[in-house]
């Protein structure tokens, strides 16, 4: 009887922990969750990180004025997008003629990151580069979008934002993150000075 009650109870764990991890948010193809990932990083890998992270700065220098982005397709969606404990992505103003290809350019990133300011004034954070995943796999069937070595986080739906499931990586070239230039969430971003206003 003690090994049928022992089995019960290893059963619950399982079903409790497969229940957990079911219930996560998606951290698939996340390279950069964690400062322990990046100590870790051979020489080439910390190059390939600075590079695109440079890459990122100099295509999106033009749009530190959001006016700029705007005159260049990129539209507000999503308000402000917050993590609670893990921080917020901010702003997200994005080129849907960009968004509908199936093209990842680190030159022509889909979305460009804002964080608004206790003012309201919006200062550039970074670049999101976004694919729809069905899209992408139909082109690419060889697997997940990669950028300068940096493969994209895959989110599921359905998701927050109502789309489609789709493949992102967040560069974080004008903020600093603590968690890494990668991460999807940054705790030094905040939502609290964001009014509704573009």
């Amino acid at each position: 009887m003690k090994v049928g009650k022992l089995s019960m109870q290893f059963a619950y764990v399982v079903i409790g922990a497969i229940t957990l991890v079911g219930g996560a948010p998606s951290r698939a193809f996340a390279q950069h969750d964690h400062d322990s990932v990046s100590q870790s990083q051979t020489p080439e890998q910390k190059r390939q990180q600075a590079a695109l992270v440079q890459a990122v700065r100099e295509a999106t220098e033009q749009f530190r004025d959001p006016a700029a982005a705007e005159a260049a397709g990129y539209h507000l969606q999503f308000g402000c997008v917050s993590g609670g404990d893990f921080g917020a992505m901010g702003l997200h103003f994005v080129n849907m003629n960009l968004v509908g290809d199936t093209v990842i350019d680190a030159s022509k990133p889909e979305i460009i990151l804002y964080e608004a300011s206790p003012s309201g004034k919006l200062r550039i954070t970074g670049a999101d580069f976004l694919v729809v995943a069905d899209a992408w796999n139909a082109a690419h069937p060889d697997g997940p979008p990669q950028l300068m070595g940096q493969l994209f986080h895959l989110f599921d739906a359905p998701n927050r934002f109502g789309l489609p499931a789709f493949y992102t990586l967040h560069v974080w070239a004008w903020k600093d993150n603590p968690n890494g230039s990668y991460v999807n969430w940054n705790p030094n971003v905040s939502c609290d000075g964001f009014k509704g206003q573009n």
